[in-house]
Order: structure tokens, then C-alpha cells, then sequence
């Protein structure tokens, strides 16, 4: 299975995957700019999560295939990106967060394999290619991404360079961003509120729980792995993830009304015709996009205790709200 490493965005927001698995080159690591090594952490994580997982021929093999499949299907990888970002940006050395970026990507992967199911979002593409469900079947996918959840917890747990007390905050940290008062909470009220009318809070309280809540996580989990980050680091780093996370699932909503299928990856549209509760179908595109826009200006701003070292945040942060796909 070939494993994706993004090329630098440009303005179509576009990512470019490697045919092939790979393994981390070394000659982007001197570019001083986050953006120009996008290639580079990019071969981290995949690099990471082909070790991490299991092969493809090992028993159960079609079960083995399909999680693979689902990690290994392209994506732009944000939540490692995050990860990375903050390390740059707290001084943690890359080797130590490969481990951490994987773990996080097998999370996000289990969450978008649920959401893609005929009982949820009921989507037949994703990333420009067939669901798991729909390139094998429900039942393997659901497994599937029941398997890649545990296995997040597992490679963390295994982190045998991290103490054993920080090993158990990040456990705790990441099961509270994917459990019922986190990600899976908010995918629950994303499907009660169908067909109805929220209020711009409940809006964002539910786009905070089901995206922000992991986003935030890929974040904060890298201040656990710092050392001594300061709570003034902390709390400025909280809340710039709490406003580029709901940030990030606005965009999203405008993407799905403005963006095309054969870009986007996903079947345009979808959120309109499941009757979606989204800021667009709320409140309109034209005040969807003023409010991502706040939200980054906001975010931006809680990053001025950090200085310079939070630029890699900044530009990731720009780029999640002015993307393509």
C-alpha cells in the first residue's frame, strides 16, 4: 500500500502523495521555513505508521488490508502537522514525537472510517477514493476502525523513552478528545441535530467537541512531552486550539458548499442533503467565511506569548482556513 507524503500546499491547497512507502529523507530538515519541510514530516508519520501497523499479509489478513487501506489512502495529515508544529515550536525533539503524530493520525482514521458508514454520513468517497466500506465492506470496516483506535493507545503506551506518568497523561488526554465528551459526543449531537435549527454557540460547542477536541489534543499533547512548558505556553496554546479547531470544521462546511467533488475528495453536497446543521446552512456562506476568519485572528493573536518559535503554528494554522480540500 502506498504510503502519502504531502508536498508544500500551494494556493489550490492541493497535496501530492508519494506511489510508494519511504522513509524519512534528511535533506529538507536545514530549511528554516515549516512550510518548505511539509515533505519531510510528512515521511515521518507515514514512515511511523507503516512500522506501526500491521502487515497487510499477517491474520487476519483482509482486516490488516482495510486498516491500511483506511490510514494509507492520502489526507493532508493536520493532526501530525500539529504535532510537529508544536514540537518546533516548544524545542521537542522530532524523534521523539513520530510515535505521538502516528497514534493521533490512527485516531483521526478510525473517526473518518465511523463517519463514512451507512448509519452515519453514509459517503461513498473519501480522499478521492472508495470508503472502506464500499472497497471492502461494512462489517471489515467497522472492525477496522474499531482495531485502529486501540491501536493508537497501545503505541503510546509503548512510548518506553517517555515516563510512565506522562505516557498515562497522554493516554488520558487523547481519550478524553475521542470519548463522549469529546469527538464521539460531538458526532452525536452532529447526527441529533439534523433537520434542526442551533444556535451559533450550540454550534460551535458541537464543532468543538467533534473537531476541535482531537485538534486540540495533537496540540496539548506536545506540552506534556516538553519539558517544563510554562503554563503561560499551555494556556496560550489551549486556546489557540479551541479556535483553530472550530475554525477548521467551518471551513469545512464552506468547503462542502463550494468546493467541488473531484477536488475536495468527498462527495460535495453531502451536508445539504443529509440536512446538516453547518454555519453555512445556519447563517449563510458569506457569514461562515467572516467567522473563520475571526476565529484564525483570534487564534493567531493567543500565540504572542510564544514569539517567533510559534511561526510554524501560524502558517498551519493560515493554511487550515485557506485550503482547497
Amino acid at each position: 500500500m502506498a504510503a502519502p507524503v504531502a508536498d508544500r500546499p500551494g494556493n489550490s491547497g492541493q497535496i501530492v502523495y508519494a506511489t510508494q512507502p519511504v522513509s524519512p529523507s534528511t535533506d529538507v530538515r536545514l530549511s528554516v521555513l515549516f512550510e518548505e519541510r511539509i515533505p519531510y514530516f510528512s515521511e515521518r508519520v507515514a514512515h511511523a505508521m507503516d512500522e506501526l501497523l500491521p502487515q497487510a499479509g499477517e491474520q487476519p489478513e483482509r482486516l490488516h488490508k482495510a486498516m491500511r487501506y483506511a490510514v494509507f489512502n492520502g489526507g493532508k495529515r493536520i493532526r501530525p502537522l500539529l504535532v510537529y508544529a508544536t514540537g518546533e515550536c516548544l524545542g521537542v525533539d522530532v524523534s521523539r514525537l513520530d510515535t505521538l503524530a502516528a497514534a493521533i493520525e490512527f485516531i483521526h482514521t478510525f473517526s473518518l472510517v465511523h463517519d463514512d458508514l451507512p448509519a452515519m454520513d453514509d459517503d461513498d468517497l473519501r480522499r478521492g477514493l472508495p470508503t472502506v466500506h464500499k472497497r471492502f465492506d461494512e462489517a471489515t470496516a467497522i472492525l477496522a476502525a474499531d482495531a485502529l483506535q486501540p491501536l493508537a493507545f497501545a503505541v503510546i503506551s509503548g512510548m518506553g523513552e517517555v515516563a510512565t506518568h506522562t505516557r498515562a497523561n497522554l493516554v488520558k488526554l487523547i481519550a478524553d478528545a475521542c470519548g463522549s465528551m469529546g469527538m464521539t459526543g460531538g458526532q452525536a449531537i452532529d447526527l441529533a441535530a439534523e433537520g434542526k435549527e442551533l444556535r451559533g454557540a450550540e454550534l460551535e460547542c458541537m464543532y468543538a467537541l467533534k473537531t476541535g477536541a482531537l485538534i486540540r489534543a495533537s496540540i496539548l499533547s506536545v506540552c506534556l512531552l516538553a519539558d517544563g512548558t510554562s503554563p503561560e505556553y499551555f494556556d496560550a496554546l489551549d486556546e489557540f486550539s479551541r479556535d483553530i479547531g472550530i475554525a477548521f470544521q467551518i471551513k469545512d462546511d464552506i468547503l462542502d458548499v463550494e468546493g467541488l467533488t473531484e477536488v475536495i475528495g468527498k462527495t460535495a453536497g453531502s451536508d445539504e442533503r443529509l440536512r446538516k446543521a453547518t454555519y453555512p446552512a445556519l447563517f449563510g456562506i458569506d457569514a461562515s467565511h467572516k467567522r473563520c476568519a475571526e476565529l484564525l485572528a483570534d487564534g493567531l493573536n493567543h500565540l504572542a506569548p510564544l514569539g517567533k518559535d510559534a511561526d510554524p503554528l501560524r502558517w498551519l494554522a493560515d493554511y487550515m482556513v485557506s485550503r482547497g480540500s
